[in-house]
């Protein structure tokens, strides 16, 4: 069966954008603690992902519409169909949660960034939304005790992954040439580096944990598809790319972090940066391409 590409890319544009919405203000505020400059330049990111978050939730209602429907296009598709699915589905209720969790991050943005209900409000608001995906997954499909494991485990995942790709979106950014220009600026890096050590770790456990439990009530205690169906080789692929983020990562804390941490001690942290930032770009990487895998393995049956 060829993949629908149209759906695969607008759930790999749903995933990036609400995976940065969440991870982002999570690391800004909460994780990483960065200075105020940078986290008023996430702020304008965080309200530009979370107005692309409502529009590319406007369009998967639409093609969510045609699908459960068998409409050819999506013009064929009435006002009273879209009011049904919105109302009386489990995959509508939760894009009416997931609309106004990203309209309250949106407001949020435009709240002063010294409130501490912003910095409250906003992570748990981009998280809710995040969380909505799970409905648009392979756990819906369960019933009774299996459903409610097997989307919490969903959720925990999403949430998860979120929060590294979030961080590693601040940890680029704070790496690029023209902002690890001071000492201030990169010994800034430095500290966010070396304090991620154990926030990583245990975003990792619960990556391994959760991603483990899913397949089990996806495919089963069974390793046979795995080679013969095109899940089985898309969830190989997935694996080697955490595999290759898990060894990048493991190479920032205990190689580059500390490195750095002593450049800035010594004052020639140029060649340390560089080599930081160049860990870091390729981790991101990895990270795109996995989101663009998870999209498109929700499109599949493990069957095939």
């Amino acid at each position: 069966m060829d993949a629908d590409w149209a759906t695969v890319a607008l759930r790999y544009a749903l995933y990036a954008d609400l995976t940065l919405l969440f991870g982002v203000p999570l690391s800004t505020m909460w994780l990483l603690r960065v200075d105020e400059h940078l986290a008023t330049h996430w702020a304008r990111v965080t309200a530009f992902a979370a107005a692309a978050g409502m529009v590319l939730s406007a369009i998967g209602l639409l093609v969510t519409a045609t699908t459960m429907t068998g409409a050819e296009s999506y013009l064929a598709i009435d006002g009273a169909t879209v009011r049904m699915i919105v109302a009386e589905t489990g995959i509508g209720v939760a894009w009416q949660v997931r609309m106004l969790a990203l309209l309250v991050c949106l407001l949020a943005t435009l709240a002063p960034r010294h409130w501490r209900s912003t910095r409250v409000v906003l992570p748990l608001a981009a998280a809710v939304a995040l969380a909505t995906l799970a409905w648009g997954g392979h756990a819906v499909m369960n019933e009774g005790l299996r459903r409610a494991i097997h989307l919490p485990g969903d959720i925990v995942h999403l949430l998860a992954a979120g929060a590294w790709v979030g961080a590693l979106a601040v940890f680029v950014w704070m790496s690029l040439p023209n902002q690890a220009v001071t000492s201030g600026s990169v010994a800034a890096l430095s500290r966010a580096a070396s304090g991620f050590a154990h926030i990583g770790a245990g975003i990792v456990v619960a990556l391994a944990v959760t991603g483990a439990g899913n397949y089990i009530l996806i495919a089963g205690p069974t390793l046979s598809g795995l080679l013969s169906t095109r899940y089985g080789g898309l969830l190989l692929a997935k694996l080697a790319l955490f595999s290759a983020m898990l060894g990048l990562a493991a190479i920032n804390r205990y190689r580059l972090a500390p490195r750095l941490a002593r450049a800035v001690r010594t004052r020639d942290d140029g060649t340390a940066v560089v080599a930081l930032r160049r860990s870091l770009r390729c981790e991101s990487a990895c990270a795109m391409i996995l989101l663009l895998l998870v999209a498109w393995l929700g499109t599949l049956s493990p069957s095939h």
